[in-house]
């Protein structure tokens, strides 16, 4: 098969598409054949050897995937090989064929036309992470008003539907007014553009001096202080990601002044540690999608062989929505 190889922590540009023997599942997981592999921010930060998991050389990146199980591990036994699946790793979704823990493996229906296997293998990480940030962790309600900032990207867009779904006012910060345009698309009340407004000034406007109920935040940076200054009382801060690339550092007073809480999101840990809860998320977004509720948007697909271009392109901040490989076609 053939697979993106990391050998060495470095960028993207480091990656190199390579021949490899076809993976043997162990006794707990299974071998799939990757027809879709989402493009995600971990993805690069594991091949510069920044995130939590450090995999052993070589390896291919990806966490996210579709495709259908071609072969079973001994102790498998509520999954079989033909079944069309998604699948959460920690890395290798980057090729033709990947293996996954079976408790990390959802099957899907048989019938599943491969438009929408390509939608369920591409939105799993983001409109997971944005559910469990609003619901699980922000406890958000019903009239109060959502700050989403990134609000282009792909989990910036699904905390904007899921938050027009739970009922909230949701103002979208975004940097391009293609950006902006898409959250308006999908739900967005007010945007607020970056790049020639104050963004305090804005929200203070937009809230009549209230302040935002809840902050999302999957980019840190410059403008997550001044995101955190415009919370109204009892705000609450999620902490989602570091897409700019800088980790803020808050004057903690600030939190005191507003009775606010800050809140790490950290949606990866919180599947492992509850798995009941997650599985009661992931069947009311499967709910929405086959209700025609949520809508993912991916802008661009790449082959294999161009899978550096697509992580690439993620780090200059200039998707909209998501991006996803196909790793079946090389070139």
């Amino acid at each position: 098969m053939k697979a993106i190889i990391c050998e060495n922590w470095g960028t993207p540009s480091s990656l190199q598409l390579r021949d490899m023997p076809s993976p043997q599942p162990g006794p707990r997981q299974v071998l799939v054949r990757v027809r879709v592999a989402a493009v995600n921010f971990p993805d690069a930060l594991i091949v510069a050897g920044k995130y939590q998991v450090r995999p052993e050389f070589p390896f291919s990146p990806g966490g996210e995937l579709s495709g259908e199980i071609i072969a079973l591990g001994s102790e498998v036994r509520h999954l079989a090989v033909g079944n069309k699946v998604i699948g959460l790793a920690s890395h290798g979704a980057y090729a033709q064929e990947a293996l996954v823990d079976a408790s990390h493996i959802m099957p899907l229906p048989a019938n599943i036309s491969d438009a929408d296997l390509e939608l369920a293998g591409s939105f799993m990480l983001t409109y997971g992470t944005s559910l469990h940030a609003l619901k699980d962790r922000a406890e958000a309600k019903a009239g109060e008003t959502l700050l989403v900032l990134g609000a282009g990207g792909g989990v910036g867009l699904a905390a904007v539907e899921i938050g027009k779904l739970m009922g909230l006012r949701v103002i979208a910060a975004a940097s391009s007014q293609e950006k902006r345009d898409a959250a308006l698309a999908l739900g967005a009340d007010e945007v607020i553009d970056y790049s020639s407004e104050v963004l305090r000034d804005r929200i203070k406007s937009l809230t009549e001096g209230k302040g935002v109920d809840i902050v999302y935040d999957p980019v840190g940076g410059e403008f997550a202080e001044p995101a955190l200054r415009s919370v109204g009382w009892r705000g609450r801060y999620l902490v989602v990601g570091f897409a700019a690339g800088d980790i803020p550092k808050i004057p903690i007073n600030l939190l005191l002044l507003k009775g606010s809480s800050l809140v790490g999101v950290f949606w990866g840990e919180f599947v492992r540690r509850e798995p009941t809860l997650n599985a009661t998320n992931m069947g009311q977004l499967f709910a929405w999608l086959n209700q025609g509720k949520i809508h993912p948007l991916i802008s661009k697909r790449y082959p294999l062989s161009q899978a550096p271009a697509a992580l690439d392109a993620l780090l200059a901040r200039k998707v909209v929505g998501k991006l996803v490989i196909l790793p079946q076609q090389v070139d």
